[in-house]
């Protein structure tokens, strides 16, 4: 198991697409802040604000986006190379070689998740002359959590990487569902209580509470840690159950 994550762990560094869009997500948070100041003027915007209604918030969209594109060529791609049928073939399990997989992944993952909350913050400090700095044990905690639901998207996004095993079309699909699924999820569950139940317990439901965590009591706070790790230890499951009945070609 530990070469194996060494395996991965060398292709992560190594993978272009990854870099490029760590690259994207640096330059945009170094230069968006920029705007906002002109815009507004520093003086007037306090960067705990700032940090919970426009990092946080866009953050959402980078966290359940931006990794999908990765998946696509850091999993799906090696199947239709036939990477992976080398590496099914080199007499690990395919449990360990899934779970190896998931590990490096949801990393590069976490990875991208940290770029806006700690770069972007860190710019609009700057650009904001450090006006209302947020509390530090808010700002901690809700790094902890972004890298958790960070864990918990990367293993919906490596189950569904596993079942495209064309980049393109993984990519394609995990874009339109991640767009579309929490909304679609969100109608459904003011029709039908089983539907409620599973949008209140989601992950797409619970990190939208992140931003809320500085006031949030024993029980929802729970709920918000719970929630992520329960969901990535049950897809990596089942992933790796569906790894190891897949015909890989």
């Amino acid at each position: 198991m530990d070469n194996l994550i060494k395996a991965e762990w060398y292709k992560l560094k190594k993978d272009r697409s990854l870099w490029t869009l760590l690259i994207i997500l640096v330059a945009v948070s170094l230069s968006y802040p920029l705007l906002i100041v002109f815009d507004e003027g520093a003086d007037i915007i306090k960067v705990r604000d700032f940090y919970q209604d426009i990092i946080l918030q866009g953050n959402n969209y980078v966290l359940r986006l931006v990794p999908c594109i990765l998946a696509g060529f850091f999993i799906s791609s090696e199947y239709s190379i036939g990477t992976m049928k080398s590496i099914a073939s080199s007499g690990n399990s395919r449990f360990r070689i899934y779970f190896a997989k998931l590990l490096v992944y949801s990393i590069g993952a976490i990875l991208i998740s940290l770029v806006f909350p700690i770069v972007f913050t860190g710019s609009a400090s700057v650009f904001l002359s450090f006006n209302g700095m947020p509390d530090i044990g808010y700002f901690l905690g809700t790094l902890g959590l972004t890298m958790l639901y960070a864990a918990a998207f990367a293993s919906l996004m490596a189950l569904f990487s596993t079942i495209f095993t064309d980049s393109g079309k993984a990519i394609g699909f995990m874009l339109i569902f991640f767009i579309l699924f929490d909304s679609i999820l969100y109608l459904l569950s003011g029709v039908n209580p089983i539907f409620e139940f599973v949008y209140d317990y989601s992950i797409f439901k619970q990190f939208l509470g992140i931003v809320n965590a500085g006031t949030m009591n024993n029980a929802e706070m729970v709920k918000l840690i719970v929630v992520p790790v329960v969901t990535f230890v049950v897809l990596g499951i089942l992933g790796s159950i569906l790894f190891q009945k897949k015909e890989i070609k």
